[in-house]
């Protein structure tokens, strides 16, 4: 597809000049100019399958639609943002951000969670969840990016550390399609390169075929080392109940989404009766759709998405809930965002490695000794790349208010 420049609707509007930002005087610092929202579309090495495509739910995964906000300022600040979607739902996001963008035209960059509830209400006969606020995540983690440059601060130390580094895992290695032996290979490769745990994904139609791999990783890696399972929602309340008690042996860090998403009783009914921690929440869209997990006690690791709930404005409103209840944190995804939201959680937490972003960015997150490492670098510290600019099939700029 061929990449198209458009230019928001609409003319600015008579007003007196803007103080000058440095003025001690002036309420206002700085104003947004333009915005640029991109499509990209990432293409994955090899056809993913995890247990919803071994249970014929979904199709195999080619590729993950990303999109991308930058948002630039009259003093000529720059800040990025990114959400996704998965098999579906890119093009809806790109098209919702392109028609709300204009209302950011002309605002104070500072005020992310006024502006947030302007976007919202910009677009709110399609809602507050889902397709419509994760379009929103891409310009409140831009905003956010430029806010922690201009303070010249990593995001994670604008929003208040806790920690420098975080426990990391990888997924990406532990998917079904792969065979038994590559997983093995992949887990050596990964623990070599400094991750410090490693999640396997399970919820086959055979379960005994779970248990064969689950076993084979343990033996593998040895008793010590954080292992991880995730069944992706595909099984029933019994399966459940009967293959979470074949897997306590193994001394897993958690049992990830045994049931579907939104059942939260039958998630608190696991919690209970199991020694293995559950994990849950990185398919839900909103602030309210965890807090019924919270409420529930339906999770003892709470892995929310900052991209799907609308943001970090979301997120770190969810992280205080969290916190409140004693919950673990363990990001879904995105650990170029995570990373710094998960530095700034009171609670020991765990970030998600996924090695499929890299080309996405200039720069890599270190890692070592089995922990992210949160850059010194201002915002995010991420630069979008060629490649990822030469995967891009729309692109907008919007420099003009409704």
């Amino acid at each position: 597809m061929t990449t198209s420049e458009l230019s928001g609707p609409g003319l600015v509007p008579p007003a007196a000049p803007a103080p000058s930002p440095a003025s001690p005087a002036s309420p206002v610092l700085d104003r947004i100019a333009s915005v640029t929202l991109s499509s990209v579309v990432l293409p994955l090495t090899a056809a993913i399958s995890d247990a919803k495509v071994l249970t014929g739910r979904q199709r195999a995964m080619t590729e993950v639609v990303f999109l991308f906000a930058e948002i630039t300022t009259e003093a000529g600040l720059e800040g990025v943002g990114f959400g996704y979607s998965k098999r579906a739902g890119g093009p809806a996001q790109f098209a919702h951000a392109r028609e709300v963008a204009a209302d950011l035209i002309g605002e104070d960059p500072n005020d992310i969670a006024r502006l947030w509830t302007k976007l919202v209400w910009a677009g709110a006969s399609v809602g507050r969840s889902g397709a419509s606020t994760q379009a929103l995540a891409a310009l409140d983690i831009a905003l956010w990016d430029l806010k922690a440059k201009r303070a010249g601060l990593p995001l994670a130390k604008l929003l208040g550390a806790h920690r420098d580094s975080v426990r990391c895992y990888n997924t990406s290695g532990g998917f079904l399609h792969e065979p038994l032996e590559r997983v093995l290979a992949n887990a050596d490769r990964t623990l070599a390169e400094g991750i410090g745990g490693i999640k396997i994904k399970v919820g086959q139609p055979d379960a005994k075929e779970d248990l064969r791999r689950v076993r084979a990783v343990r033996e593998h890696i040895g008793d010590d080392l954080p292992l991880m399972v995730d069944a992706n929602q595909q099984w029933d309340r019994p399966t459940a109940q009967r293959v979470g008690r074949a897997l306590e042996e193994f001394g897993l860090v958690w049992i990830e989404e045994p049931l579907d998403a939104y059942d939260t009783e039958g998630h608190a009914q696991l919690a209970r009766s199991l020694d293995t921690a559950i994990a849950t929440g990185e398919m839900l869209t909103s602030v309210r759709e965890h807090v019924a997990l919270i409420d529930a006690g339906a999770a003892d690791v709470i892995q929310p998405d900052a991209p799907r709930i609308g943001g970090i404005t979301q997120f770190l409103k969810l992280a205080t809930l969290a916190e409140h209840a004693h919950l673990q944190l363990a990001p879904h995804f995105a650990m170029e965002i995570h990373l710094h939201l998960a530095a700034a959680y009171p609670i020991e937490p765990w970030v998600e490695h996924f090695d499929w972003l890299h080309p996405l960015f200039e720069e890599r997150l270190e890692i070592r000794d089995g922990r992210m490492h949160v850059s010194p670098r201002p915002g995010l510290g991420v630069t979008i790349s060629e490649q990822a600019r030469a995967w891009t099939v729309d692109r907008v700029r919007v420099d003009a208010p409704r």
